[in-house]
């Protein structure tokens, strides 16, 4: 949907918008912090219920009234199809079915939440919706509001379900604001205790790891086995890993669509460790046995502690697009990117490469502070070995056309050093905030009156 410098979101990092904890295992991802209860500890369920009646979910239809508010068939395929069209998804009938449920939920959060806003006097208004979907068309979308406007009917989708979304985003974080943030505290010592353990831990490697764990009964090892080296399949072919975490893992890392966050080894189960030291970054791992059932794994980034990273330098890049008419065939975009990759290997800085667009009548995009990790994975290792005024491979698709990158300057990053108090205290405000706020809307959800149909 652009041609604007590589966008990691969409090449490798897609976003989604959106069974329980095995208690026995040893896994970081399954653990229980403190204060926090086991589920159905306190139930006192029986280990082998008797089900009286058919219980078939698929019998209730993917609409609902909330507390009095309808969401309708016709919300949830917009807000569908808008999901599928930007994570450019391939589903089957019955991954549909699975996302066509998330959808719901989704809407029924979201419904919530503006409710929520509005009994405490706070309401987006008409101008402010406007002004954020204008904003969003140019920064997300790289269109005018007119064109992204056409884009959304053209994949199915609509203007006021992208408004909706936008009106329950900028309501709930304005009540986070009113009723959250004054009351959050975080002390000084605790910020220092931090700033110390990181001095400590200088030098140390720390990976940026993410998850997804179904458990498994012997009865059941091969049946979860199976169904997990498809996930692998279909994560390995496009599709977004924190989609299949949001929506099939039982670890508590699901609703952050399986972020483990920064973990050093030592913290995790020896047979992950032994997995992650082995993988690249970009790669996943898995399916990996682990005690109850097993994981999968995937590397989204690496460092070490408060050290230079090459990957922290910042480029300049010129971007060179050949995009393709529709109905290019791959043949014919195999031809066309090898004439394209012909012209591209004698470029010798960025002023050659505007020459050599205007002969390939190519659009040229610049970009002036690209952090390397940022990027995709693949295009991470090649800038990392290209000097200045040389360019990447041709790379792309017959449906977004042919790319190459051209490396106009690149400022190197200095020596790692310990965050401030103030920065530390701010992301340990602000993952407070969010854990209140998860806490208000499972407080939501439990009083609701939800009616599906």
């Amino acid at each position: 949907m652009t041609n604007n410098i590589v966008n990691a979101t969409r090449l490798g990092r897609s976003i989604a918008g959106i069974l329980s904890v095995a208690a026995a295992t040893a896994l970081a991802a399954q653990t229980v912090s403190d204060g926090q209860q086991v589920p159905g500890a306190n139930l006192n369920l029986p280990g082998n219920p008797t089900i009286f009646g058919k219980v078939d979910p698929n019998i209730r239809k993917p609409t609902a009234i909330v507390n009095d508010t309808v969401l309708t068939g016709t919300d949830v395929d917009q807000r569908m199809a808008l999901i599928v069209a930007i994570n450019d998804f391939k589903l089957s009938a019955e991954d549909r079915e699975v996302l066509r449920g998330q959808v719901v939920r989704q809407l029924i959060d979201e419904t919530l939440q503006i409710q929520q806003a509005k009994a405490k006097d706070i309401t987006v208004t008409a101008p402010e919706l406007e002004q954020s979907f204008n904003r969003l068309a140019k920064q997300r979308f790289q269109q005018t509001p007119d064109q992204l406007r056409a884009y959304l009917r053209s994949v199915g989708s609509s203007e006021r379900s992208l408004r909706r979304q936008i009106e329950g985003e900028l309501a709930w974080s304005r009540l986070l604001r009113k009723q959250v943030e004054p009351f959050i505290n975080v002390g000084e010592e605790e910020v220092e205790a931090i700033r110390a353990r990181l001095e400590a831990s200088k030098g140390t490697e720390e990976y940026s790891l993410r998850e997804i764990y179904i458990s498994a009964t012997p009865d059941r090892a091969a049946e979860v086995q199976a169904a997990m080296t498809k996930i692998v399949e279909q994560i390995r072919q496009g599709a977004p890993f924190e989609y299949f975490a949001r929506n099939f893992s039982e670890a508590t890392t699901r609703a952050v669509g399986g972020d483990l966050g920064w973990v050093r080894l030592n913290m995790l189960p020896d047979q992950l460790q032994r997995a992650a030291t082995q993988m690249q970054v970009g790669q996943i791992a898995g399916p990996i046995e682990v005690p109850g059932g097993y994981s999968i794994l995937y590397l989204a980034d690496k460092r070490q502690v408060l050290m230079a990273d090459p990957r922290d330098a910042k480029v300049a890049l010129r971007q060179l697009t050949l995009p393709f008419p529709p109905g290019t065939t791959q043949a014919q975009a195999t031809q066309r990117a090898a004439s394209f990759a012909t012209a591209t290997q004698g470029i010798r800085g960025c002023g050659d490469a505007t020459k050599v667009a205007q002969s390939e009548k190519a659009e040229v995009v610049d970009n002036d502070s690209v952090v390397i990790r940022n990027l995709p994975p693949a295009l991470q290792e090649i800038i990392l070995k290209l000097n200045v005024g040389q360019a990447t491979p041709p790379f792309g698709s017959p449906k977004d056309g042919i790319r190459v990158l051209i490396v106009c300057g690149r400022d190197d990053p200095r020596g790692g050093t310990v965050p401030s108090a103030e920065q530390i205290q701010d992301g340990l405000q602000q993952e407070r905030v969010n854990l209140r706020a998860q806490r208000m809307l499972r407080d939501l959800r439990r009083d609701a009156v939800i009616e599906y149909r």
